[in-house]
């Protein structure tokens, strides 16, 4: 474990015991953090609820200010044993950490803040550490591998998806007009996002036939676009799971295409140097 000079034994305990998740203790101890984590979330969400709140508001009450003092405590104890305290503050689960505490101090000066404490779920994610599932996150790595050199093509893909909705809702909005519920080019530009997206609202919808045709076009253009993104971000996936090729050409059987640190042909076997 590297500790540096400047902790003292306390220190050192309260580390292994919040960090250390090869000690039983320190298991433990994140089982218990879980578990408080999921129960402050599904306090947070039943407090939500009316009927509920109405019975046992006094009772969610309480319970999510022991949360916060429990959780507030646990962020200290991070800070104070932490071997260095600005690189935890600014870490994915540091910032988490902080955040999962804001929400209920500023619901003393903002009513309803409180049920921004649902960004604690977030904290679950600490399981991958407990339970030591870090390989699965090298997934996740291609995942973010594959939108990042596909982002430029889906913004492109995402403005242009823009322009067509504002000039059918331009379309729409002239064609139908107020008498017909389109009372605004914002409103129409609304109604063709719900409908080239095929979720296909209901609250309002083009009455004449004109309107009627151009809702058809944007009905199968929804159908014909939609599948787009998807179809970019499988290709980047792909293209980032698959291990790169080197465009060497066989000579006995004419493959083009090795791995890297192929010596022979993964087709014939032939000897890719000779």
């Amino acid at each position: 474990m590297n500790l540096t000079k400047k902790h003292t034994p306390l220190k050192e305990r309260i580390y292994i015991v919040i960090e250390g998740t090869d000690t039983r203790i320190g298991k433990l101890f994140d089982v218990l953090l879980l578990i408080a984590i999921a129960l402050s979330v599904m306090v947070v969400m039943l407090d939500s609820v009316l009927i509920l709140r109405l019975e046992y508001g006094r009772l969610f009450f309480y319970a999510e200010w022991f949360f916060t003092v429990l959780f507030t405590i646990e962020y200290a104890l991070r800070l104070y044993s932490a071997p260095n305290r600005k690189r935890y503050v600014f870490s994915f689960f540091g910032l988490v950490d902080l955040l999962a505490l804001l929400p209920s101090y500023l619901s003393l000066f903002f009513m309803g803040a409180q049920y921004l404490l649902v960004v604690r779920v977030l904290r679950i994610l600490r399981v991958f550490r407990v339970f030591k599932l870090h390989s699965y996150m090298h997934q996740a790595g291609f995942l973010a591998a594959a939108f990042k050199t596909s982002q430029h093509k889906i913004i492109v893909f995402f403005l242009s998806l823009l322009l067509l909705v504002t000039i059918f809702g331009s379309v729409l909005y002239v064609t139908e007009g107020p008498e017909n519920g389109f009372t605004s080019i914002p409103l129409s530009i609304y109604w063709a996002v719900v409908t080239l997206t095929t979720v296909g609202y209901g609250d309002i919808s083009p009455k004449t036939p004109i309107g009627q045709a151009i809702a058809s076009m944007v009905m199968i253009t929804g159908y014909a676009i939609i599948a787009v993104p998807t179809g970019i971000f499988t290709a980047e996936l792909t293209r980032t799971m698959r291990p790169q090729l080197h465009p060497i050409a066989c000579s006995k059987c004419g493959k083009f295409g090795h791995a890297s640190n192929a010596k022979f042909c993964d087709r014939c076997g032939h000897d890719l140097h000779l």
